[in-house]
């Protein structure tokens, strides 16, 4: 008896598990051997491939290093249901020693990030580079923790919910640790055009 029942129940736990499994991101790939887009006190720029989207954040900071910090970032292809990117661009400049808050926008999905680092105040100015998908509108938003949790830590910010992407962020800087805090707006976004267009 118990054996049928297997019989029965299993094929039953292994569509459910297919159909389920997908809901979370699986290990992320920070790209070759997991090294850093940017070397210290050095301006980088990382995209995404085409159709890609940011979904993982890493990094290290280092005071002796400029009070700098290493970046990683790692990319999932964006859900079917979006469709191909129609257009991709670069955002306004988030200048160095400032707070700042920041969407892309159009209804655009992070899929990049640009920075410069200023030794004058010790802290980096940033772009997001952003990717519009049809007339896709957000919606279901939300502010992250703060990333890292403390001033001068490690940071690791992972998307873990399948079909939430970053919009954008806010940054908070000390002028004391010479470090920021991130929180990543995130959002869900339709399956289906919408008729209005967010700015």
């Amino acid at each position: 008896m118990d054996i049928f029942l297997l019989c029965v129940f299993l094929p039953l736990v292994t569509v459910a598990w297919g159909q389920y499994s997908d809901y979370y991101y699986g290990p992320y790939n920070y790209g070759d051997n997991d090294e850093w887009v940017n070397v210290y006190r050095q301006g980088f720029n990382f995209q995404c491939p085409h159709g890609q989207v940011i979904v993982a954040v890493r990094s290290v900071f280092s005071e002796k290093e400029g009070s700098d910090r290493l970046w990683n970032y790692a990319c999932m292809p964006a859900s079917q249901s979006l469709g191909e990117p129609t257009e991709c661009w670069w955002e306004e400049i988030n200048r160095a020693g400032t707070e700042w808050y920041q969407t892309c926008s159009n209804n655009g999905l992070v899929a990049g990030f640009q920075s410069q680092y200023f030794p004058s105040v010790l802290d980096r100015e940033w772009q997001f580079y952003c990717c519009r998908y049809s007339r896709r509108c957000p919606y279901s938003c939300w502010l992250t923790t703060e990333y890292p949790g403390h001033y001068g830590e490690d940071m690791d910010m992972m998307m873990y919910t399948y079909d939430y992407y970053i919009r954008g962020a806010t940054t908070t800087f000390s002028a004391v640790h010479r470090d920021r805090q991130w929180k990543f707006i995130v959002c869900r976004m339709t399956d289906y055009d919408c008729p209005f267009q967010n700015v």
